[in-house]
């Protein structure tokens, strides 16, 4: 995979990962907690992408 795909695959993950993790403890989609979550997965998700392009 290229450098661009693997971020953005990193980015959707993250963010999706990140905005469903307060359904688990009882909070909804579209709570702060969640939109919160999903910009801090979509970052990490970035990140993450990055650093796998690497190899």
């Amino acid at each position: 995979m290229n450098q661009k795909s693997l971020i953005w695959t990193g980015l959707f993950v993250g963010s999706t990962v990140g905005g469903y993790l307060p359904v688990l403890w009882g909070s909804s989609f579209l709570s702060i907690s969640s939109i919160i979550l999903s910009t801090v997965g979509g970052i990490a998700g970035i990140w993450a992408g990055f650093k796998l392009s690497r190899f």
